[in-house]
């Protein structure tokens, strides 16, 4: 199965127990793609997901698989060449955007699913990885708060959530859906432009059960848990943001002990991981 993250070095975290949590319940290979890129913009130097993350986990897929396998793509290219330059400077980061590029790396195969840093795997996804497309350009699950405001039919809640997308990546680039999602995000400022623009312009998309993303609380029947910003109403109206990595967070808030054997060996990684880590930056190339 073939899965895509996005992001930059601040998505190593959730990276780590995102494909912990899949390599613990897929039941066929994973070839997993990393794209990301090095960058220096107005306001902040972008650095790439390190090498040392990808060399950890392509290892401990292996230990498990042979055929298993993570690889790293840098995108700076692709994305300097077409800047979404309406939203560059907005509360949404450039590498939320780094999965518009993606039907112009040739090595990603033609059926991968995106997954957010911040999705968590709890069951074999098999069924929903294989499902049938045919002419869709990807299935994913409606927006929990977003198929109430944003969908383009009263009765159609059809406004998906982006964090975890089956992408049919062949249809996509026959279609050029992601790029005329770029041109979009390049000339006009939107609230969460890639998903924004996914929505407004995908011609053929399949909805799913809420079970393959869920954004909210975890029921028995949850495939991938998605650690989104909730409405809590008690004791006051206020919102809840809590990330898988945030592991205190997570048993205090949310009274969630469902992974904490992948908490454990996430932790276990990074603090040897970091104890190894030299002062120097990763960059591509060296």
């Amino acid at each position: 199965m073939n899965i895509l993250y996005c992001g930059d070095k601040k998505i190593e975290d959730g990276l780590v127990i995102s494909v912990l949590s899949l390599l613990k319940n897929a039941s066929e290979p994973l070839n997993i793609f990393v794209m990301t890129m090095n960058l220096t913009n107005k306001t902040e130097h972008i650095l790439p997901v390190s090498r040392e993350i990808i060399s950890y986990l392509d290892d401990r897929l292996k230990k498990k698989d042979e055929k298993n396998s993570v690889v790293r793509i840098d995108a700076t290219e692709l994305f300097c060449a077409a800047p979404p330059l309406a939203n560059m400077e907005t509360r949404f980061t450039p590498c939320c955007m780094l999965r518009l590029y993606a039907d112009q790396i040739p090595e990603l195969p033609d059926r991968i699913l995106y997954l957010d840093n911040d999705v968590v795997c709890r069951k074999d996804f098999g069924g929903f990885y294989h499902q049938e497309l045919a002419d869709c350009q990807l299935a994913g699950v409606p927006d929990y708060y977003g198929k109430w405001f944003f969908r383009k039919n009263l009765f159609h809640m059809d406004y998906l959530n982006s964090g975890v997308l089956l992408l049919n990546l062949a249809c996509i680039r026959e279609t050029g859906l992601f790029a005329r999602c770029r041109v979009l995000c390049s000339e006009k400022r939107m609230f969460m432009p890639d998903q924004t623009a996914i929505n407004k312009l995908a011609d053929h998309k399949k909805l799913c059960s809420r079970a393959y993303n869920e954004q909210r609380r975890l029921h028995k029947e949850t495939v991938f848990q998605h650690f989104t910003t909730s409405f809590r109403f008690f004791p006051w109206l206020h919102t809840l943001t809590v990330k898988p990595w945030q592991i205190d967070q997570v048993h205090e808030k949310l009274k969630l002990h469902e992974y904490d054997d992948i908490l454990q060996e996430y932790t276990a990684a990074v603090s040897l991981m970091k104890s190894r880590q030299h002062d120097c930056p990763d960059s591509f190339g060296k």
